[in-house]
């Protein structure tokens, strides 16, 4: 049983939920992300999912993109997040990490040297916007060799046919995308997400987690009774864009110790 989904297992027994936070690797700098990843396992991250840093995040509204652009100007890598993760791992070795980003850092690097180095590195899932599920066989071959979950997106617009075929790929845990959009939109309709994730559960036995829209307590704790994970990301990086660095870890752990209470209520 891998890292993920021993994770969900044991909230479920626990009859509790995911929390999953998102923070972009290398933002505000590259020292602040190792030190961010632990304070969020302390105040309650059940999972972190760590953008890696991409010049065209098509999936992200501005404040991930503005957070990438910050990374980028310290020149992060993929192998420099793969290194952060191996060093998290050197005192953290329960805590699953996902890695978020893009094809074509990965494709730089090559499905099977990533997927090696990934697992070396100590990373539990990888989701990658723009691999599409009918066309990444090759990808999901590499991650399976090194034991590496992989997580898919799904969207309110998603066809029944993909839906199917992401059901029979997907590990560790399905990403609801509950907006039309991108990362940082506002408006979330429950009742819309309520019925779709019925419709979502016909066909995906492995957890379903929730992200897009989710900006304070009450959102997270409304999505907590539908959803099996909450993710929230935006919200996360504008308090670290909007904080002085001295205060960043302080003003993002109280936030997400605020969600966490919120969603175990």
């Amino acid at each position: 049983m891998s890292r993920i989904a021993a994770t969900f297992e044991n909230l479920k027994q626990d009859n509790k939920k995911a929390l999953i936070p998102f923070i972009t690797a290398g933002d505000p700098d590259p020292a602040m992300t190792v030190l961010l990843m632990h304070e969020l396992v302390n105040v309650g991250a059940d999972i972190i999912e760590l953008g890696v840093p991409f010049s065209d995040p098509m999936a992200d509204g501005p404040t991930i993109q503005r957070s990438y652009e910050r990374a980028l100007k310290h020149n992060i890598s993929l192998e420099n997040v793969l290194e952060m993760v191996a060093e998290f791992r050197k005192t953290d070795t329960e805590t699953p990490v996902v890695l978020m980003g893009y094809a074509n850092p990965v494709e730089a690097i090559g499905h099977q040297k990533f997927s090696a180095r990934a697992k070396e590195c100590g990373v539990d899932g990888v989701l990658v916007v723009d691999y599409p599920p009918e066309e990444c066989e090759e990808w999901l071959e590499s991650l399976k060799l090194n034991r590496i979950d992989a997580i898919f997106l799904l969207s309110p617009t998603t066809p029944e046919r993909r839906i199917q075929q992401i059901a029979k790929r997907a590990k560790g845990f399905v990403y609801y995308v509950s907006l039309k959009g991108v990362t940082g939109s506002a408006h979330l309709d429950l009742n819309e997400v309520a019925n779709k994730l019925v419709d979502l559960r016909s066909h995906i036995s492995i957890p379903i987690g929730v992200g897009f829209g989710i900006h304070d307590s009450v959102t997270a704790r409304a999505v907590s009774e539908l959803a099996d994970a909450v993710v929230v990301g935006s919200r996360i990086m504008k308090e670290i864009e909007e904080s002085p660095r001295e205060k960043i870890l302080m003003n993002v752990s109280g936030f997400v110790k605020v969600l966490r209470t919120a969603i175990d209520k």
